[in-house]
């Protein structure tokens, strides 16, 4: 088992189970949305560095981090390399969109904990085999709520973080489907829909 990555989200979101996804913006507006989560009480938030131009923004949130003692995940890690970009730029963990074992190796080589992305079982059985129980259901909105309950049957060990048009109109079906907890991304740029989603995640089970 990857001691790192099942520690620390199994404690991640056993307050508020969302997590925010920062995509796309210039540091200062990625800097501004994470203190906006933080504020409202959600602690996970993650930057994605599908491109070079967007390392700066990881900086700046994680500096913004440091200072509310928060750590922040850097997103759409899918080479080895981004791996270490992410480490040496002080990134609390990884996040991809699929599973690639390469990947799954450099973050366990360097203790940095990894939320793979799953969209079938054989997915989850890769993530299991490098002792992952912590995976991302990619693109949750294509597979559905259903999906999340079906893949729990065999394999309800695994603590699923549905991702991909999760909304206030939504993210409670995926919860009561199984889902450990719902990432976010559109909803932040509106306070309104970001407090629906809060509001949501934080009733009734």
């Amino acid at each position: 088992m990857d001691s790192a990555a099942e520690a620390y989200f199994a404690s991640a979101f056993t307050g508020v189970p969302v997590l925010a996804i920062l995509r796309g913006y210039a540091p200062e507006r990625a800097v501004e949305l994470a203190h906006r989560a933080w504020d409202l009480g959600l602690e996970q938030v993650e930057v994605p560095i599908q491109s070079p131009d967007a390392v700066p923004a990881l900086r700046a949130v994680i500096a913004a981090g440091a200072d509310r003692g928060r750590r922040v995940g850097a997103g759409t890690v899918i080479t080895a390399e981004q791996v270490h970009l992410a480490a040496e730029a002080g990134a609390g963990f990884t996040v991809a969109p699929g599973t690639d074992p390469e990947v799954l190796a450099a973050s366990a080589a360097i203790g940095l904990p990894h939320l793979p992305g799953v969209s079938s079982p054989s997915d989850v059985q890769v993530a299991l085999k490098h002792g992952l129980t912590w995976v991302k259901a990619f693109p949750a909105e294509v597979l559905g709520p259903a999906w999340v309950r079906a893949v729990r049957a065999p394999f309800p060990q695994v603590n699923i973080v549905a991702t991909g048009g999760i909304g206030a109109d939504n993210a409670a079906e995926y919860l009561a489907a199984g889902a450990a907890a719902v990432a976010i991304g559109s909803a932040l740029a509106g306070p309104a829909q970001l407090e629906r989603v809060l509001a949501v995640v934080s009733g009734p089970r």
